[in-house]
């Protein structure tokens, strides 16, 4: 096979498998999703096949679509051939699938991926397994590639896998375009699932890397799936995609050519994506209808601050109110530590300082990261021990890369 047809296959299992994927679950049912997965499978080996002999079509895409389509039809075909002719007496009801022609359109594959979003988002599954089954089922990923981003083993990451997929099955959960009560009832499980999946991308916990960027953009795209659908484009849901705009924006700006973490105050601006930026303006300005603040829109409002560069009184003021207001919707200690972080920057590290010891998070590596930060200058013999307690609970070597640079600056 050329080498345009070895980058190829890899690229067109994460952008098309899932969706052909989710087509035939919806067609077939839950029930039968294995089948599913291993039509699309087969076809993928079929391409690896019939492309190292024949050369790349000139629409691979389409070609896949084409050879999912004929399989699905030969299933259909002997199923039916079994069900009719071998074991009349044991079932009468008809095949899986009608023969009809399988709609791979794109309206059928955005609306069937929404339908198995939702699906996958049932309060039936655990959280933890909702996340796994989203980034296998509706983004391609693979045991291994979970069980990496969540530093675990592939044999946990499969069981996770495995157990969402008997869930659904046991509660017969139907892959169906979801309606108005169902949307109301779980929309902020669905909203919850993409967040999660978008924050383990911003700030991996693999340890070798602190930037997943294609769980990020994989959040991204599907929750411009539910932007594109009338019943599902709410404020709740332009505030996420504003929100993931403006942290998308500034990818390319937070690590060297060495991989390791580059600080915001030290980002080169030139880096920030403007069209990003200015997405996401269009997102938030969406999101500012209702009279519901959820923590989206705060943190939206929060992430729009931090792409103005400038350290102006009334950025850092906002970022404090916003921050206020995080805390009083859901608190969470890494929200209350870059609140202190603001207020230093407002107020000054003495003020900063006294906030964030008040928290006394002695077991968080952001804790003590912070507070060597801020005793920088202050009291280097404070900021010392403070980093070096970070290095010690770090678990990514990017995040150990950047404490031991502080280390070795206090220590000149």
């Amino acid at each position: 096979m050329s080498d345009r047809g070895h980058d190829l296959i890899p690229h067109l299992f994460r952008t098309e498998y899932q969706k052909i994927v989710a087509v035939l679950v919806r067609r077939f049912g839950i029930a039968h999703i294995e089948i599913a997965e291993d039509i699309v499978s087969d076809t993928f080996l079929t391409a690896t096949e019939s492309w190292s002999h024949q050369g790349v079509p000139d629409n691979p895409t389409a070609w896949l679509y084409a050879v999912a389509k004929n399989k699905t039809k030969n299933y259909v075909k002997h199923h039916s051939i079994f069900e009719q002719k071998l074991v009349p007496e044991l079932k009468n009801d008809k095949p899986i699938v009608e023969a009809e022609e399988i709609d791979l359109s794109h309206k059928n594959i955005s609306d069937s991926q929404l339908a198995m979003i939702f699906a996958v988002c049932n309060p039936v599954i655990p959280s933890e397994v909702q996340i796994a089954l989203a980034l296998n089922l509706l983004c391609g990923f693979g045991a291994q590639e979970i069980a990496d981003a969540f530093i675990t083993n592939k044999e946990v990451a499969y069981k996770r896998i495995s157990r969402g997929k008997e869930k659904l099955k046991e509660h017969n959960v139907k892959v169906a375009q979801p309606s108005i009560d169902e949307i109301n009832d779980r929309v902020d499980t669905v909203l919850t699932t993409i967040y999660l999946l978008f924050s383990e991308g911003y700030y991996s916990t693999c340890q070798d890397t602190n930037l997943r960027k294609d769980f990020c953009l994989e959040a991204m795209r599907l929750n411009y799936l539910l932007i594109q659908n009338a019943a599902t484009n709410n404020p709740k849901v332009n505030a996420l995609m504003a929100l993931m705009c403006f942290h998308a924006s500034r990818f390319d700006a937070r690590a060297n050519d060495d991989g390791e973490a580059i600080l915001y105050h030290e980002q080169d601006e030139q880096n920030w994506n403007q069209e990003l930026i200015q997405r996401g303006k269009y997102f938030l300005n969406n999101a500012a209808t209702g009279e519901h603040l959820s923590k989206y829109h705060v943190e939206a409002g929060i992430a729009y601050w931090h792409t103005q560069k400038a350290d102006t009184p009334e950025k850092w003021k906002s970022i404090i109110d916003l921050y206020n207001s995080l805390l009083s919707i859901q608190y969470s200690p890494i929200a209350a530590l870059n609140r202190a972080f603001a207020i230093s920057k407002s107020n000054g590290k003495n003020a900063g300082i006294l906030e964030a010891e008040k928290l006394n998070l002695i077991d968080n590596q952001f804790y003590h990261s912070l507070l060597g930060n801020l005793y920088t200058g202050v009291d280097d013999a404070k900021a010392l021990n403070h980093y070096q307690e970070a290095f010690r609970l770090a678990n990514s070597t990017a995040d150990k890369a950047t404490i031991q640079k502080n280390i070795k600056n206090l220590s000149h």
